[in-house]
């Protein structure tokens, strides 16, 4: 692999960049140039590779990593993120992740501590690589056999963020707020679940069932508050069936979140987790939609990822 010198015989090892070009609704492409100047301007060698499809970067990082990749970058949203992770977990690796967000929810960014400024994003990510710095380690979920960063969603929000992904409106993380617009105007589904989790029992129909590792969905709603992505442990949410108008005066405390004091509203933290549905319900994994499904096996897993 390339590296280059600098100082007193101190070699840099040279680092992958993989860029999704249309995250950020087109943002990420625009910013390649100047993210390639910072780090060639700190000595970071990097060799890119662009994205042109989903699943893309899942598969590099996949093949990087057995090929003993020790340090891949991401430009992009939570589902390059998304596609990282999956990459590195499912090959084993130790492969250490840096995020540079250019997405349009970051929430995977705003969990970890990461600048939502891509360039402060790159500039730390540049002293930590010229430091050599020890990357720390974050938990990871797993449902059925993805794994996620940041959260998985079982019915409503799912809806939500299969619509949300469908608009082209530049409008950032609003988008997902008229996406619920639009879910609740095509009816709410309120399937039957069984929810076992560790100690706790739930049965009954839902709105929603939200497994979440970092506190935040879509960018604007801070739908677990207590969450950490390093503390051993993920929240469940569940939502009871509302009405239309009740959802619209959920809303405001769900960004702000103050929504779990409200009688609709039960909260479990957990390490695993069995949802089975009486029917097909779809759900997503850090906002990339899943096929519908009536069995999930959701985990906790400690530590499993190195993130600089």
């Amino acid at each position: 692999r390339r590296s280059t010198r600098r100082g007193a015989g101190m070699a840099i090892e040279t680092v992958s960049l993989l860029l999704n070009p249309v995250a950020g609704r087109g943002r990420a492409r625009r910013r390649l140039g100047p993210i390639r100047r910072i780090l060639d301007q700190a000595g970071i060698p990097c060799e890119v590779y662009l994205s042109s499809q989903v699943g893309d970067i899942e598969a590099e990082v996949l093949a990087q990593s057995g090929r003993g990749q020790r340090t891949i970058l991401v430009a992009g949203g939570d589902g390059s993120i998304h596609e990282a992770v999956n990459g590195i977990l499912r090959g084993g690796a130790r492969t250490r992740l840096g995020v540079i967000p250019t997405g349009t929810g970051n929430d995977f960014a705003k969990a970890s501590g990461i600048s939502l400024d891509w360039r402060r994003a790159t500039q730390s990510l540049c002293g930590r690589l010229a430091r050599d710095d020890s990357p720390r380690t974050i938990d990871v979920g797993r449902m059925n056999d993805r794994f996620f960063a940041n959260g998985a969603g079982i019915g409503f929000d799912a809806r939500v963020t299969k619509l949300a992904r469908s608009y082209r409106v530049p409008i950032g993380d609003f988008v997902y707020l008229l996406a619920i617009f639009r879910g609740m105007a095509d009816g709410m589904a309120t399937p039957s679940m069984r929810i076992s989790a560790d100690d706790f029992e739930w049965e009954g129909p839902v709105t929603l069932a939200n497994v979440s590792n970092g506190p935040w969905v879509g960018g604007m709603f801070h739908i677990a508050p207590m969450a950490r992505n390093d503390d051993g442990r993920l929240e469940l949410l569940i939502a009871d069936p509302v009405s239309r108008l009740r959802i619209c005066a959920l809303l405001p405390g769900l960004i702000r979140g103050r929504h779990l004091g409200e009688p609709e509203i039960t909260h479990s933290s957990v390490r695993r987790v069995t949802i089975e549905a009486a029917a097909a319900v779809p759900s997503h994994l850090d906002g990339e939609v899943q096929p519908p499904a009536t069995h999930f096996e959701i985990e906790l897993l400690p530590g499993a990822l190195e993130l600089l």
